[in-house]
């Protein structure tokens, strides 16, 4: 389907690490192979390392960046290529990403104020829902 001098092809295979950075889930082939050795990428249900093969067909499940993409591979790609592209090379099956309004908000101090006070910590206490009850 895809001629010699193409990155993509519907047969044969690739290093699992070196197709989840051509398809752009990780942004350097570094981190998708560390996601590989600390065991967040799984292809067919199985941890794998990073010199594993992966055809197409295959599912690749990857914990990245606090979310967890669920991938079945269409094409295989050899080589880096534009989202665009990398979008057709995979059916994301991912679940949606949390929506923004639950993350909890982070307590901002300014820089150089300090020791927070027991006034500052009950606030915040409060805010998070930790303390007790105001009376």
């Amino acid at each position: 389907m895809a001629s010699e001098g193409s990155p993509l092809s519907d047969e044969g295979s690739v290093r699992v690490d070196a197709w989840i950075w051509s398809v752009r889930l990780t942004k350097t082939r570094s981190q998708a192979a560390a996601a590989c050795r600390a065991g967040h990428v799984r292809v067919n249900g199985e941890r794998v390392k990073p010199a594993q093969s992966v055809r197409a067909g295959d599912q690749v499940r990857v914990f990245h960046a606090g979310r967890e993409r669920l991938v079945v591979v269409s094409k295989i790609v050899r080589k880096r290529v534009g989202p665009p592209v990398a979008v057709q090379c995979y059916v994301d099956n991912s679940p949606p990403p949390p929506p923004k309004e639950f993350t909890a908000p982070a307590a901002v101090r300014d820089r150089g104020a300090g020791r927070p006070t027991k006034r500052d910590r009950r606030e915040l206490e409060r805010l998070y829902g930790l303390g007790r009850p105001k009376p």
